[in-house]
């Protein structure tokens, strides 16, 4: 009996090559880009899952108040992580945690590579593997240092032992290496080329030791027979019990959170990335079901070729169950044919995909849980896209069909229109968020900044680059192509240091706790940066000029004073500071916010990053070869590295920019399924009208005429899609939207170019087969006929 289904599907399949290729080719394109998206979906989940105790796992954020608000920020206090392991029971290991990047010198080769200074701890939290050294005593003298198994290969040659070398850091401090660990794969929170012990980046830094003072972050590990709530409250009093009337309290954050739900507001959990998760998740259920839906409209439509077939089948025993069974057996097998193509897909398609999504993903065919899910998608596919068909083939009256009367149709054509228009919907669905997304970005993107960004090189500090600052300035402008150069001691776009307790005479509410953040410049900085000095004067090129002269953003000088801060002092308990000029509010942190207000203090010596600006109409390429010979005449003993500061700029939307180009690719690809269903639809409607179609042409209709009465109803269901489409997605976007503070107003114009588009694209598919039909000649097919 089964054999005889299959033989019988495949005869199907042969006997109608034209629907049974769009049948499967646009069930493979569905399942190729459900595929797709649910391995990135698998990518996302599974970040950090390589650490066996991951539930155990935990990391401390603080929550602070500022103005009545709570807000929540990564670093802890320096003596924070050994005081828990001591005093808090549960708590197993705990770990200090401090990323930098240094310049790693071994003979002749010279690498900058980022890590991490640690506790001895960090090794068991986050069980690494080491290939060489003993895990017990790597980290027990400050100048041991650790290494991957990749840094190691490259300083050291691959294969060759690197325990007991030596290696120099920054052309300041020598490290022996103390252990070689495996690589961690690139989807884990917490990754490094090296790491040393905390306790050689804590000498000399007494602020590590101060409970006020909160610059490192810290890691713990819970024992698993405790409970994580009991610890969890312990922690949120802990920071209270060494700092008398301050209501900061460090919490735990699970590791299993690290990635997908670390977005927080107003001190509590809001989210993450697994808002996307979500999002491509239901997309790629879209997109299947899309594609499922062709199926059952092509399927349908032709009932009538196969009317004949279920008559004879019916007259000759076969019940309803058996014919639903066949159907569904021969749905099954298209949809399994369609899974190998779509398998041969997305093998091809995985490179440029990894290209978009900045990722390495594998098809993982060795994977079992992969081939399980392709089966499900299969029969999810095949029972899914075969089920109405089946019923309704299997209903046909064995007596009516026989003797040629036509069934009636008039509930199949109903439900066939509900499907086109549940097709299209979806599509433009996706098409109006994906533009609402772009306009998103692009808002944000082009918001006033505060400073121009375009032509603008940061450097970090390195060596002897602000002993030598006023040489490599002087040369640098000398060359023609320098507008300016100044120092920074924080990123432009990073928060920073930050603080608060400033207060000043006339202040509103002198209790309150406002957060500065804290930037320690040159006075050549401003230009460079290309911040707008709206009232008094920058700093003096004598710091001593200075010492007690500060600079603030305008929202903090409105603030002081509404005519003018200029003038005023501002006091730190007894230290008295005096605002020298103000500067235009400028956008760093968070890209969607509104910033904190800055005070910037002349102490060039504090610099970490160093500001280059461009002319407009020189060649980058030759003003970048003109700084590199220059920093390595005056700073010789460092490869000259650099970063466009609107390349960072756009990093800061890195996922939105993702959701964008994904919602994009896959917008289309909807559409382009949906097309696929409607091509066939209308060849289908076409060759059942060919009769008329001959007959209207000989009264006189023309191509005009013929290409109109195909092609009005399908346009219509588009247009009622249109209607069922606009609301929904004024509502999902609308909702999307309150998730940034800084967003857009969605404007009636995007869902007229998605449904527009909608429309042409339709109207487009339909018109090739109702052209081709109307220039048939009638003669031949009112002979046929």
């Amino acid at each position: 009996m089964f054999k005889n289904y299959f033989k019988i599907a495949f005869r199907s399949l042969l006997k109608n090559k034209g629907y049974s290729f769009l049948n499967i080719f646009g069930l493979a394109m569905g399942i190729t880009c459900a595929s797709l998206i649910f391995l990135w979906v698998e990518d996302e989940v599974n970040y950090d899952a390589v650490f066996s105790n991951k539930e155990q796992v935990y990391y401390l954020p603080t929550n602070q108040k500022y103005n009545g608000e709570w807000r929540t920020f990564t670093s802890t206090p320096g003596p924070l992580a050994e005081a828990l392991k001591k005093e808090v029971p549960g708590i197993i290991n705990a770990t200090r945690y401090r990323d930098e990047e240094r310049l790693f010198k071994q003979g002749d080769k010279s690498l900058y590579k980022k890590g991490s200074y640690v506790d001895s701890d960090f090794l068991d939290i986050f069980s690494l593997e080491f290939i060489q050294g003993d895990a017990n005593t790597a980290l027990e003298d400050t100048d041991a240092i650790i290494l991957t198994q990749k840094t190691a290969s490259q300083l050291f040659g691959a294969g060759n032992n690197a325990v007991g070398r030596t290696i120099e850091l920054d052309n300041k401090y020598s490290y022996t290496v103390t252990g070689v660990v495996v690589d961690f794969p690139k989807n884990v929170t917490v990754n490094f080329d090296w790491l040393a012990s905390f306790d050689a980046y804590a000498k000399d830094k007494d602020y590590l030791n101060a409970w006020g003072n909160n610059s490192v972050d810290t890691y713990i590990q819970l024992d698993h027979k405790v409970d994580a709530a009991v610890v969890n409250t312990t922690i949120k009093k802990f920071l209270q019990t060494k700092m008398e009337g301050n209501d900061t309290y460090a919490f735990m954050h699970s590791m299993l959170d690290w990635r997908l739900r670390d977005n927080f507001e107003g001190g509590k959990q809001v989210g993450g990335r697994i808002m996307y998760v979500n999002l491509f998740s239901v997309i790629a259920w879209i997109i299947l079901i899309i594609a499922c839906i062709n199926f059952m409209n092509l399927s349908t439509a032709r009932s009538a070729k196969r009317a004949n077939e279920v008559g004879v089948r019916k007259v000759l025993g076969a019940g309803r169950k058996r014919l639903i069974f066949q159907f569904i057996t021969e749905s099954l097998v298209i949809a399994s044919i369609a899974t190998l193509v779509s398998i041969l897909l997305v093998f091809l398609l995985l490179p440029q995909f990894n290209t978009v999504i900045e990722k390495e993903l594998i098809m993982g065919i060795s994977n079992p849980l992969h081939w399980l899910a392709l089966f499900g998608i299969t029969i999810f596919c095949g029972v899914f896209a075969g089920c109405y068909p089946a019923f309704y083939l299997s209903s046909f009256l064995p007596v009516t069909v026989l003797k040629g009367i036509s069934s009636n149709q008039k509930g199949s054509v109903f439900i066939r229109k509900g499907l086109v228009v549940t097709q299209f919907a979806a599509s433009i669905i996706l098409i109006i968020s994906t533009i609402v997304v772009y306009k998103q970005v692009q808002h944000v993107k082009n918001r006033q900044l505060g400073y121009n960004k375009t032509n603008l090189v940061t450097m970090n500090v390195r060596g002897d680059m602000v002993k030598n600052f006023t040489a490599i300035k002087q040369e640098m402008l000398a060359t023609g192509m320098i507008e300016n150069t100044g120092l920074n001691s924080y990123n432009t776009l990073s928060i920073g240091n930050n603080g608060s307790g400033a207060t000043w005479s006339g202040m509103a509410d002198a209790n309150s706790e406002m957060l500065i953040s804290f930037r320690y410049i040159n006075p050549d900085f401003l230009s460079t940066a290309g911040m707008d000095l709206v009232d008094g004067r920058n700093f003096k090129q004598n710091q001593e000029l200075d010492s007690t002269s500060v600079i603030i953003t305008e929202s903090f000088a409105k603030l002081i004073d509404t005519e003018s801060a200029v003038g005023k002092d501002i006091y730190f308990g007894e230290d008295k500071i005096t605002v020298v000029g103000v500067v235009k509010d400028f956008l760093y942190g968070d890209m969607y916010g509104k910033s904190d207000p800055v005070m910037f203090i002349n102490a060039p010596s504090e610099a970490q990053y160093m500001y280059v600006r461009i002319k407009q109409d020189v060649d980058v390429k030759n003003a970048l070869a003109g700084m590199a010979s220059i920093m390595q005449k005056h700073n010789s003993a460092f490869p000259f590295e650099y970063e466009f500061v609107d390349d960072a700029f756009n990093q800061k939307f890195k996922s939105e920019m993702l959701v964008g180009r994904l919602s994009q690719i896959f917008a289309l690809l909807a559409i382009f399924i949906s097309c696929l269903g409607l091509f066939g639809l209308a060849a289908y409607t076409s060759e059942q009208r060919s009769k008329e179609i001959g007959v209207r042409k000989v009264l006189g209709a023309s191509v005009v005429n013929i290409v109109n009465l195909l092609s009005k109803d399908f346009i219509r269901l588009v247009v009622l899609s249109i209607v069922i489409a606009i609301p929904v997605a004024w509502w999902a976007m609308s909702s999307w939207l309150e998730d940034y503070a800084y967003r857009i107003n969605m404007q009636w114009w995007m869902f007229a170019l998605a449904g527009i588009g909608a429309v042409a694209i339709a109207l487009l598919t339909v018109s090739f087969q109702a052209i081709k039909a109307a220039i048939t000649n009638p003669v031949k097919s009112l002979r046929t006929e």
